[in-house]
C-alpha cells in the first residue's frame, strides 16, 4: 500500500504541545479564507487549523467540530476570544449543528482525517503500539474498543479487518495467532497484541518497519468507523457548502485518499453519457471544480520537522451547485 502510514497529525516534539497542523499554509490557500466568512473545521483536533483559519476572521465565524473530549476542551482553550464556537460532534453531524447553532451554509470546510499526535502519544488511549496500554482506540472514548474486537471477533473477521482496513499480507496467520493466544487468556493490552503479531509473521518481515503498524490501523478504522464516516461527511459536507464554497480534506493513508480522489472526481464530473453518443442526453453539469489539480504534500522542510506528515495529502474542491443525486459517486 504505497505510502500508507499511521494517520498520524504531525506533533513538533515541544513540551505541551498538542500537535501542529500539517499542510498549514497550502491549507488556508486552498479555502481563499474570507474576514467575513463561515468556515467549518469537521476535525479541530488541538485547535491548530481552527486557530488559524479563525485569526483571519473579521465578522466571520467558525465551527469546530471533533469527536474526542479531550481535543474539545484543548480547541475550546486555544480559540477562546476567537470568532469561533467548538461542539463535540462527529463531522457526519455537521449540518444538524450548524443548523442548531443558526449557521450555514459554509463558504469553507476542512476534514483533517486520522488521528492526533496527542491520542498516539498518550499511552491510555490505546493507540500505540510503542506503549504498553489497555487497548482501546476510541477517538470519541465511547463505544466498542479495540480489545472488544480483538477478543470477540472469530478468524476469519479478524482476518478480514486487517486486509481490507491495513492491507496486511499476514492477516490470516496474525488472525490466528490472536485467537490461539486469546483462548488462553484474553489479549487486553497493546503491548501484548503487538508481541502476538510480531511472534506471527516472518522475521524478515519484522526488519521491513514495524509488524503491527498495519494491524493497528486496521483496528483503529475498524473500531471507530473511520471509511463509513468519511463517506457520509463528504456527501454531508458537500451539502453544507455555498455554490463558491470549497471543501478541503487531508488525508494520511491511501484507503482514505483513494476515497477522498474517487468522490471529487465524480462532482467534477459532467456528462456521462457513452463517447459515442451525437449529443448529451443526461444534461448532467459538474457540480464542482478542482482548486488543486494534484494533492499537495508536506514541503521538504515541514517534513524535516515533522516526519508523521510525510503521507499527509491535501485536497479541494470548489462546488459550483448542488450534486445530481443520481449521479455516480465514487467508490471506495
Amino acid at each position: 500500500m504505497g505510502g500508507m502510514t499511521d494517520g498520524i497529525h504531525p506533533s513538533n516534539g515541544q513540551a505541551g504541545a498538542y500537535h501542529i497542523p500539517v499542510l498549514l499554509e497550502e491549507t488556508l490557500g486552498a479555502l481563499a479564507v474570507r474576514p467575513d466568512g463561515l468556515y467549518v473545521d469537521g476535525t479541530a483536533g488541538g485547535g491548530g487549523h481552527s486557530f488559524a483559519i479563525a485569526s483571519r476572521l473579521r465578522g466571520g465565524r467558525l465551527l469546530a467540530l471533533d469527536r474526542d473530549p479531550d481535543a474539545v476542551q484543548e480547541a475550546g482553550r486555544r480559540l477562546a476570544g476567537l470568532p469561533a464556537v467548538v461542539v463535540q460532534a462527529n463531522f457526519t453531524e455537521m449540518e444538524q449543528v450548524l443548523a442548531a447553532e443558526g449557521l450555514g451554509p459554509a463558504d469553507g470546510i476542512l476534514l483533517d482525517i486520522g488521528v492526533s499526535s496527542h491520542q498516539l502519544d498518550t499511552a491510555e488511549r490505546g493507540f500505540s503500539y510503542h506503549m504498553d496500554a489497555p487497548l482501546d482506540m476510541r477517538m470519541s472514548q465511547s463505544g466498542r474498543t479495540a480489545a472488544d474486537l480483538v477478543n470477540t471477533l472469530d478468524e476469519r473477521e479478524l482476518a478480514s479487518i486487517f486486509f481490507r482496513f491495513g492491507e496486511e499480507k499476514y492477516a490470516r496467520p496474525i488472525a490466528r495467532a490472536i485467537v490461539r493466544e486469546r483462548a488462553e487468556r484474553p489479549v487486553e493490552t497493546t503491548g501484548r497484541l503487538a508481541d502476538i503479531i510480531r511472534q506471527a509473521v516472518p522475521a524478515a518481515y519484522r526488519r521491513e518497519g514495524h509488524p503491527a503498524r498495519r494491524v493497528f490501523q486496521a483496528l483503529r478504522i475498524a473500531v471507530n468507523g473511520e471509511l463509513d464516516c468519511l463517506s457520509e461527511a463528504l456527501d454531508t459536507a458537500f451539502r453544507c457548502l455555498k455554490p463558491g464554497g470549497r471543501l478541503a480534506v487531508i488525508t494520511f493513508h491511501s484507503l482514505e485518499d483513494r476515497m477522498v480522489k474517487q468522490r471529487f472526481a465524480a462532482l467534477c464530473k459532467g456528462c456521462t453519457c457513452p463517447p459515442d453518443f451525437p449529443v448529451c442526453v443526461c444534461g448532467r453539469t459538474p457540480a464542482a471544480r478542482l482548486v488543486l489539480r494534484k494533492p499537495a504534500e508536506a514541503s521538504a522542510q515541514e517534513l524535516a520537522d515533522n516526519p508523521r506528515a510525510r503521507s499527509a495529502k491535501l485536497r479541494c474542491i470548489e462546488k459550483i451547485h448542488e450534486a445530481d443525486a443520481s449521479a455516480p459517486q465514487g467508490g471506495r
